[in-house]
């Protein structure tokens, strides 16, 4: 009875509700609404190399919480009781998590080390007693995972207790365990490691899990627009800054949604090992997608705040590198599940590069209007390329 009951608690592959995103799974994405809100206002508070290494740090840390959370309930059933515990604990936990960022190397670093490794390890053990009766291979999985998760928890709560550089350090060598454990197959002495085989993901879910975290992003670009817009005289300059904000968010979701996120979902979904490739396209890929969207928020911030500044190299890089970040995680992301890199993104980042070479010489505004313009071509180019290739497939 007790291995009918854990078995209770996962998905029924295959059928017509296995791979649906459930309410609470969307209820649970609101925490990290509030993630992403204050890891844009926390680089642009401060905007320094300390301060974008410190935000970045924070960024792979709330990711992986996330990601690892989309995976178990890629198994798990968030419609049954106890994993709907679970999740709420999660949100919980979260929520802290969320609040200790801006104070996460001040006053607040053992707050948030220690809400992220409860999150990490007490859902990781979770769902090891849920698979302990009901999958073997997986129990084993979780067994591996939550050893790794529990040694790099040592450094977060080190890190927590240390200050300044010595917390940097720690926290820096708990995220390189922690992320070179898929890459591992989580490998344990006397327990192996995993196979690509063993992961038995529903692609569907997976790609919709991602796509809604992405949304949070988009959704974050759009807020911080639409509050400074609101929060300024106005004035045809700002108009024009609020337009190209909002334009280069919407290029953003158009390239993600229109060319990727659709084709992923249907490759990883008749894929024979779709855990090899749920891990590179969704785990690793959307990192700097994320990224990019974070860092073109920031840098609208900066185009309302100092429109007409020339000269500051790391202002412009958040101008140039959001759009290029984007890029660079789309074309890994849609190499990744069409098999080809897109040479619009390409393209693109060799435009980027080339604008960064006259990024001192013009003002703010107009290199954010540039980079949008990049995005812009790019959406087009794939556009077009993608006709083209229908048109090719229709006539042959």
């Amino acid at each position: 009875m007790v291995g009918t009951g854990k078995r209770n608690w996962l998905r029924v592959k295959g059928s017509p509700g296995g791979s649906r995103v459930t309410f609470l799974e969307l209820f649970f994405d609101l925490v990290f609404v509030f993630s992403i809100s204050q890891l844009s206002h926390a680089l642009a508070a401060h905007y320094t190399p300390l301060g974008a290494l410190e935000a970045g740090l924070m960024t792979f840390a709330v990711w992986w919480v996330w990601i690892f959370t989309a995976w178990v309930t890629n198994w798990l059933d968030p419609e049954k009781t106890a994993v709907r515990g679970m999740l709420v604990v999660l949100m919980l936990l979260g929520l802290v998590l969320s609040a200790s960022i801006p104070e996460a190397f001040g006053d607040k670093g053992l707050l948030f080390a220690g809400a992220y490794v409860l999150m990490q390890v007490g859902r990781s053990l979770f769902t090891l007693y849920a698979f302990k009766h009901a999958s073997p291979s997986n129990y084993r999985n979780f067994l591996r995972i939550s050893t790794w998760l529990i040694v790099s928890g040592v450094f977060w709560i080190a890190g927590g207790l240390l200050e300044h550089e010595a917390r940097l350090i720690a926290w820096l060598i708990a995220l390189a365990i922690e992320y070179t454990g898929p890459a591992s197959g989580f490998f344990v002495p006397g327990l192996g490691k995993s196979t690509a085989s063993d992961w038995d993901v529903s692609g569907a879910h997976m790609a919709e899990r991602c796509a809604l975290f992405v949304i949070i992003c988009l959704g974050e670009a759009i807020l911080v627009s639409g509050r400074t817009f609101s929060e300024l005289p106005f004035s045809s300059l700002t108009a024009v800054v609020f337009a190209t904000g909002f334009v280069g968010t919407v290029a953003m979701w158009w390239l993600y949604f229109r060319f990727g996120h659709e084709r992923a979902a249907h490759r990883i979904e008749h894929e024979e090992a779709p855990g090899s490739l749920a891990r590179q396209a969704f785990t690793y890929a959307h990192i700097p997608i994320l990224a990019g969207i974070i860092v073109h928020a920031v840098a609208v911030e900066f185009m309302f705040s100092h429109p007409h500044e020339t000269g500051n190299i790391g202002v412009m890089a958040s101008v140039f590198g959001g759009s290029g970040l984007f890029l660079a995680g789309n074309l890994w992301f849609k190499g990744a599940t069409s098999g080809r890199l897109p040479l619009s993104h390409l393209g693109g980042l060799v435009l980027l590069i080339l604008l960064a070479f006259v990024a001192p010489f013009i003002e703010l505004y107009l290199a954010g209007m540039l980079a949008t313009a990049v995005l812009i071509i790019v959406a087009a180019w794939e556009y077009k390329s993608l006709v083209g290739q229908t048109a090719a497939h229709t006539i042959h």
